[in-house]
């Protein structure tokens, strides 16, 4: 992959991101969430293998010792949080995920002190902390009281769980083996195909399973070329350019962007709430990176 900026690398990660939000409430009662999120897999797998396979062939010696930690990571960040997201929005509200989202960076934080005793700067918190008040403007349309009438229902434990993977997912691609990140997304989506056909059976077996009408069809399409082909590969791309720390802030960027999708989408009015949600998140960013760097994380 060529050399690009990481705060465009992780920007467009947080766009395609919000974009596969907005994809998987578009997918709920078109597609069921597990067969969702086995066609997203299956295609990814088979649409990366040919320009990733000689390249595994190359990283093989030092994949074959890694293989069941690289399984791993897919079936935990790939599949499993996919499945789970997908199935979160079928039982509560575009508002709560996107709310839920945002405290992966807390998650990873939480993850890197507790096991590896990696401090955060105050400059950091601050961060961390405007960011979230930018999170909170947008998911509560610029009325922060709103959020005090929001109840925790199944889909919000679900969401909650999904964001432990993803924020566990992230921290252990610190311990990722140096190689092709080719070979890194095949191996993880391999894994990732695997658990989901599991997940599908299930599904099946318990009568739930719902094909997909026209809206499901696109909505799957979507996750497949860019939340986990593209989205997947330029994360793992950015945590390897400044660490897992960093690179989780610009998650919050996705409720950010899921509003103004949805005004480009939908037609909704661009209020300014959205605006100064946007100005806090951008801000959080910039001073959670000034004291990483004072840190030299």
């Amino acid at each position: 992959m060529p050399r690009v900026h990481p705060y465009l690398v992780l920007t467009a990660v947080a766009l395609l991101w919000a974009g596969n939000a907005v994809a998987g409430k578009m997918a709920a009662g078109h597609i069921s969430p597990m067969l969702l999120t086995l066609v997203r897999w299956f295609f990814a797998t088979l649409i990366v293998a040919p320009f990733a396979l000689p390249h595994v062939r190359t990283d093989w010696p030092v994949i074959r010792p890694r293989l069941v930690y690289l399984s791993i990571l897919g079936m935990v960040g790939f599949a499993s949080f996919n499945a789970i997201f997908y199935l979160a929005a079928n039982f509560t509200t575009a508002i709560n995920i996107t709310i839920e989202q945002s405290a992966m960076p807390l998650v990873v934080f939480l993850a890197n002190f507790i096991l590896f005793r990696m401090r955060v700067a105050w400059l950091q918190i601050v961060g961390f902390a405007l960011t979230l008040v930018g999170v909170a403007v947008t998911t509560a349309n610029g009325d922060l009281s709103t959020l005090l009438s929001l109840d925790l229902n199944r889909g919000d434990a679900l969401m909650v769980l999904a964001v432990l993977f993803y924020g566990g997912y992230t921290v252990a691609l610190r311990f990722k083996p140096p190689i092709h990140w080719l070979s890194t997304i095949f191996v993880l989506s391999c894994a990732s195909l695997a658990i989901s056909i599991v997940y599908a059976g299930i599904e099946f077996a318990l009568g739930m399973t719902q094909l997909p009408d026209f809206q499901g069809a696109a909505a799957a399409l979507y996750t497949v070329i860019f939340p986990s082909l593209i989205a997947q590969s330029l994360y793992i791309r950015g945590v390897e350019m400044i660490g897992p720390n960093r690179a989780n802030l610009f998650i919050n960027l996705v409720p950010v962007f899921g509003a103004l999708l949805a005004v480009l989408i939908v037609g909704e009015e661009l209020h300014p709430f959205h605006v100064l949600a946007l100005a806090c998140v951008l801000g959080g960013i910039t001073l959670a990176e000034r004291g990483a760097r004072g840190r030299g994380a």
